[in-house]
């Protein structure tokens, strides 16, 4: 996906720039050209002279060069390549993008470009978790700019940890692939090329002891087949899975999960997405107090007390979240009895717009099952499918989904 890929790798003044050493080696392992712009705190951390003997480029760092600008060179660089990739990404840097400042050449190229920009955010904890650096990235968002990371972790600051590392160099290759794969998915028509899907699927294992725990039956057949689906139709796609017994799907971003506390810490870290789709079949329940050592029988012939806690909602703590809410959002509604009321009543207490309701009781085999029979639940009304195979059902709910997609586009 990269070889033959020109990417301007534009270097800003953090500690992380260190990493951008390994990124260009990287990226040129995959056949791309990787043309530096440094600014001058990023002088301060790696030299130029390092970054053009691992790029075999000339390295641009002055806007008032008159040697490179003496046919306007920052223009060239906004505009003759394929890619803008910015990492490290600094809160300084990101907060002017957002206000149009071009008072050094990256920044000028920033301004002037019409390619795609992917960056890689890197700063304190505290400085990506400010108001104001979460608007900024909020609204280079709405621009278009692609994000890889932040990751959590030590900081080089002494007792500092959270959110804000720079993304490996191979995390960052790997974003930038699917960057230009998104492209060329869209300019093979593909409905959902450029939209990234959020999928949950299987079940969530909640501990008694260590030995035992609390789960339902499903399979994840109906996720994974989603995500598989998702990802035909174009879309960059993230399953966040429980345990099942499935191999994870080709070409999707798998995030292997135990518990509901950690699907939905997972589904929050994975977000902004266009499509969100929860269908893992999340326990409702958890012990208040995990066992430490398996519990054992103790001659009186009746059972531990097990005191239950309520699991995290992932469906209504997205289906509510006042900025991260994906456009379409589609939780899935597994119920023995009064099939429709109960996908109503999901479908306003969660604030989802769709509920895909189905009938899981014993007889219909569904639960753990190859087949589905679901009922679209919105609040135009319900629509009635056939049986299908789970995967038909997937490429029928993704299908619908970028037909929502479109239509909210074009009003």
């Amino acid at each position: 996906m990269l070889n033959g890929k020109a990417i301007v790798l534009i270097i800003s003044g953090g500690i992380a720039a260190y990493k951008s050493l390994d990124l260009i080696r990287r990226l040129k392992e995959r056949g791309a050209r990787v043309i530096p712009v440094m600014t001058d705190g990023a002088r301060e951390f790696v030299t130029p002279l390092a970054v053009g003997a691992l790029s075999a480029e000339n390295v641009f760092t002055d806007l008032f060069d008159r040697e490179a600008e003496h046919d306007v060179g920052h223009i060239r660089l906004a505009r003759d390549h394929d890619l803008i990739l910015i990492a490290p990404a600094t809160a300084n840097l990101l907060a002017k993008m957002v206000h149009g400042i071009a008072d050094d050449l990256a920044t000028a190229v920033l301004l002037a470009t019409n390619k795609p920009v992917l960056a890689a955010p890197a700063m304190n904890p505290k400085m990506w978790q400010n108001p104001a650096t979460l608007r900024n990235v909020a609204k280079l968002e709405e621009r278009g700019i692609r994000f890889v990371g932040p990751a959590s972790g030590e900081m080089a600051e002494k007792g500092e940890a959270g959110i804000g590392r720079m993304s490996e160099p191979l995390e960052i290759v790997a974003a930038t692939e699917a960057l230009f794969r998104d492209q060329a998915m869209r300019h093979a028509g593909l409905p959902l090329a450029g939209k990234h899907v959020l999928i949950t699927s299987g079940p969530t294992h909640e501990p008694i002891d260590p030995v035992r725990y609390i789960a339902n039956r499903s399979s994840g057949k109906q996720g994974h087949a989603l995500a598989r689906a998702a990802f035909d139709a174009g879309a960059r796609v993230t399953l966040v899975s429980g345990p099942v017994e499935l191999p994870d799907p080709a070409n999707v971003e798998t995030v292997h999960v135990e518990t509901a506390a950690e699907m939905l810490k997972a589904v929050e870290a994975n977000l902004p997405a266009d499509i969100a789709i929860m269908a893992a079949a999340v326990a409702d329940w958890r012990v208040a107090a995990e066992g430490s050592q398996k519990i054992k029988k103790d001659g009186s012939g009746q059972p531990p007390a097990l005191a239950l806690v309520e699991n995290p909602d992932i469906l209504a703590t997205i289906g509510h979240h006042e900025s991260l809410r994906p456009r379409l959002l589609i939780g899935f509604a597994a119920e023995t009895q009064n099939l429709i009321d109960n996908a109503r009543a999901k479908l306003d207490r969660k604030n989802a717009d769709w509920i895909i309701a189905n009938d899981v009781s014993p007889e219909t085999g569904i639960m753990g099952g190859d087949a589905n029979t679901i009922r679209l639940v919105s609040k135009s009304g319900v629509e009635d499918w056939p049986e299908m195979n789970k995967s038909d059902v997937a490429r029928r709910i993704i299908e619908r989904a970028a037909q929502e997609m479109s239509d909210d586009a074009a009003s």
